[in-house]
């Protein structure tokens, strides 16, 4: 096998199927599976991790793209970058999936689809975490799909950096860099990535060309801030400093209309850490700020600007007891806020309040891993939930291994939904109440899981309010994992999910796929290059429910990334999305983009 094979890329490969042997799953973390660090042999849940050799072979522009690649999720979008995207984690939608960068809520309460997520663009980003199923008894509310954790990278020992550019289709820019420098007391890094496009018109009737229509560009600003001191061996402080800053241009009601909207989002965390003996305790406090400002909203019924506050203070203590066992305890108190103001001037606002307390115990034994999660959470605005999980898992030998998991969670009400200024408010939204089942084994290359979720109380907008709607909604179905270097210097990796998307009348939900295929192959046989094609087939889609609207599915993406290590320093990329031009939409009625090329160069230091 040629030398240049990177064993940290075949390991991003490897992770998401679990097949590493126990010897190296030892140094393999994640923290968002019970809110404190730890092994990923050790976790019962289902975990998809994207690695930061991954991100940085395929050259992924927004953390949506880096997303679509992993079995269990799809994406549909109205229009280009930067327009709104929407997400589906094994079915169920992005404002049931709890959305953190460096463990901090990028949760929008004055958003009524949750977090942002096509304002997030890759920006020196250490690794994604995926924990899916219900997560509520860890993290609360908006966790009843799962958890995506973003997390940056941390400096290493001594200065480095990087800067990278990119040019391509579309007029678009890719600029970016990185500074860091680590001691034995200190660490502390600066990231900036900034994104210009012009894009395309994002409004566009099935079958007609997007050229011919008015092109709404993008930009971003994101930029990062990460270090701590180290007060002694066993006391450090930390903090973070995430600020995203965009303009997305979409299109009005009228052809040639183009409108703006400005966002900004900056999450703030301050930490204490302590070690002491079998306690490794955590004083946390963080700050989620979101601004959305419509630029061209004057009419009495449209929204010109959108404010959403989160603000938290979170104990934790992880106490290790016998030889592999731990306990993970903690308090919270959370404070959330939302105001608008409408085109006419009028204005309202609304705040609620939880506090929570939870508990995780984890007991490892030989062979087998047991988990079981309890939390309380006490609003103001809807009083008390309960919620837990319970997750086990079996390894029969070093090649097979069996894990389940049943937990119970809750969607809260969002204030922007319940004060609505888009039609009649609704102070008396109940929470929807979520009941989460999977069940996978493992063998060798090959990871075989089945899901089932029911949805009651689902929140929904009907008669011109956002109101909860009778009966249960069962989501289920399966997901496929293989990935195998099948002869020398050549790695293949496939996934397929099923899904069978219903409402209590038995209706198929809207935009889910029915079948997805996702796949994907590297060749690092000729010195100094790597070759990926990767790529995804959507089954059966409708626009809208119980199979009715436009189809939007049965097409097949693929795309190619080829990488030349030029030397130590320089490295050259070209990537093509789209490769055979397929047109196609996601949502009817809103363009994708067509075969685009993007050429790129990093120097590293």
């Amino acid at each position: 096998m040629q030398k240049n094979l990177s064993i940290s890329l075949v390991a991003s490969f490897l992770i998401a199927t679990n097949l590493f042997s126990a010897e190296n799953l030892e140094t393999i973390t994640v923290t968002s599976a019970t809110k404190s660090e730890q092994s990923i042999k050790d976790v019962t849940s289902n975990v998809e991790v994207i690695t930061k050799e991954e991100i940085e072979e395929k050259h992924f522009t927004s953390v949506p793209e880096a997303l679509n690649t992993l079995a269990g999720i799809s994406f549909v979008s109205n229009g280009g970058l930067g327009n709104s995207t929407s997400l589906y984690l094994r079915g169920m939608d992005s404002k049931r999936v709890l959305v953190l960068i460096d463990g901090i809520k990028y949760q929008d309460p004055s958003n009524t689809s949750g977090a942002a997520l096509e304002h997030l663009m890759i920006n020196d980003i250490e690794r994604i975490e995926v924990i899916k199923g219900a997560q509520s008894g860890i993290w609360g509310a908006d966790a009843s799909a799962g958890v995506i954790n973003i997390i940056t990278s941390s400096a290493k020992k001594g200065f480095h950096g990087n800067a990278s550019v990119e040019r391509g289709s579309f007029q678009t820019k890719k600029y970016g860099m990185t500074v860091s420098n680590k001691t034995d007391n200190y660490d502390i890094g600066l990231s900036a990535n900034r994104v210009l496009t012009d894009g395309f018109s994002s409004q566009v009737p099935y079958g007609e060309n997007p050229d011919e229509y008015v092109k709404n560009g993008y930009r971003n600003t994101t930029v990062n801030l990460k270090g701590g001191y180290n007060l002694t061996d066993s006391d450090r402080i930390s903090a973070n400093y995430n600020h995203i800053n965009s303009l997305s241009q979409y299109d009005g009601n009228t052809g040639n209309e183009t409108k703006r909207s400005d966002n900004e989002s900056n999450l703030y965390s301050v930490a204490y850490n302590k070690i002491y003996e079998s306690h490794d305790i955590k004083l946390k406090y963080d700050i989620s700020k979101f601004d959305k400002e419509q630029l061209e909203a004057t009419k009495s019924w449209e929204v010109k600007n959108y404010n959403g506050q989160t603000t938290s203070i979170e104990l934790t203590d992880k106490i290790s007891y016998l030889d592999n066992d731990n306990v993970v305890i903690g308090v919270n108190k959370e404070k959330t806020e939302v105001d608008y103001i409408k085109g006419n001037n009028d204005k309202n606002d609304s705040e609620t309040k939880n506090k929570s307390i939870f508990l995780t115990n984890t007991n490892t034994f030989e062979r087998l891993v047991l988990t079981e999660s309890l939390r309380r959470d006490d609003y103001s605005s809807f009083g008390s939930k309960n919620t837990g999980k319970i997750g086990a898992k079996y390894s029969i030998n070093e090649d097979l291994s069996f894990s389940t998991n049943y937990g119970t969670a809750y969607n809260a009400p969002n204030l922007i939904q319940s004060l609505n200024p888009w039609g009649i408010s609704n102070p008396n939204l109940e929470p929807e109440k979520v009941k989460s089942f999977d069940v996978s084994s493992t063998y060798k290359d090959f990871t075989l899981t089945y899901f089932k979720n029911k949805v009651d109380n689902l929140i929904n907008w009907q008669s011109s309010k956002y109101q909860n709607i009778a009966g249960t909604s069962t989501i289920e179905g399966y997901e496929s994992k293989y990935s195998k270097m099948i002869i020398e210097d050549l790695l293949i990796n496939l996934n397929y999910t099923h899904l069978s998307a219903k409402n209590s009348k038995e209706e198929d939900l809207a935009r889910r796929p029915k079948n997805v295929v996702g796949f994907g192959a590297d060749y690092y046989g000729i010195s100094k290059f790597h070759f990926n094609v990767n790529g995804q087939y959507i089954g059966d889609r409708y626009d809208g429910a119980n199979k009715t609207g436009a189809e939007t599915g049965n097409y097949t993406i693929w795309n190619s990334v080829i990488n030349y290590d030029i030397n130590k320093t320089y490295k050259a990329y070209l990537k093509v999305d789209n490769l055979f031009d397929k047109y196609y939409q996601t949502v009817d009625g809103y363009a994708t983009a067509e075969r685009s090329a993007y050429i790129g160069l990093k120097a590293s230091f």
